[in-house]
């Protein structure tokens, strides 16, 4: 009896077979097995080399090209595959939003509208227009995949990822670096950090609250009156 597969393991298999088009999951997966042996881990994978999955396919990849056959071993090794397990959390194209007294607000995101990223790793940001009335998801921002390049500097890539949110007034997030942390300064968001997973509507209530007092903090009122911020009449579409 085949030991069961992790939900991302699983998905790494379908993925890779999906790729060779003529090779089928189960096919795949008994090539695994006897390869690398029962139970399929992670670690395992990650050990296999694309040469020793060749020849011992015995012949399995000849009808496959070189270049189908390398985004397959890719996904399975599970480059690629972060997408398929957080998919982006749906929004409305156009949102209109308000802007007196409203703010937008950054979340820093790797599942759906969690907000569970580090500021220097995420792989997206959340954008929300938030007012006392409001919550709105109006964008959805992905770092560029040539900042994983070991060619940029921290310093570069901080300083991309603070101005693909520069037109947000807050930032939130698990973790920031003090270096970072100066280039988002620096740009007139205030980072906060929160000590464990939340909710994007959990944390964005939270701010509502503060919102609607008549004298919020006075970094918060610095926030809402951000020049660059939101539209300047309602009806306008956010940009």
């Amino acid at each position: 009896m085949t030991a069961p597969l992790s939900d991302e393991l699983a998905l790494r298999i379908a993925l890779a077979a999906k790729e060779l088009k003529y090779i089928d999951a189960k096919t795949l997966l008994g090539l695994l097995i006897q390869i690398i042996g029962e139970p399929i881990t992670v670690a395992k994978i990650t050990r296999l080399r694309a040469k020793k999955l060749k020849s011992e396919g015995a012949g399995l990849f000849d009808s496959v090209s070189s270049e189908q056959f390398e985004k397959a071993f890719a996904l399975l090794k599970g480059r690629g595959v972060r997408h398929y397990l957080n998919p982006k959390p749906e929004y409305e194209l156009g949102t209109f939003c308000e802007i007196s007294g409203s703010l937008r607000v950054a979340c820093a995101s790797d599942r759906g509208e969690l907000v569970d990223g580090l500021f220097s790793d995420c792989q997206r940001y959340l954008i929300y227009q938030v007012s006392p009335d409001y919550i709105r998801l109006i964008d959805i921002r992905e770092p560029s995949k040539t900042l994983t390049s070991k060619a940029f500097k921290n310093s570069e890539k901080n300083r991309a990822r603070a101005t693909l949110i520069e037109d947000c007034s807050l930032l939130y997030t698990r973790s920031i670096g003090a270096l970072a942390a100066a280039q988002v300064v620096k740009l007139g968001l205030h980072p906060i950090k929160l000590e464990q997973n939340y909710q994007s509507a959990e944390v964005l209530k939270r701010l509502q609250t503060v919102l609607s007092k008549a004298n919020p903090p006075p970094w918060l009122a610095k926030a809402i009156g951000k020049p660059n911020l939101g539209v300047k009449l309602y009806g306008e579409r956010v940009s």
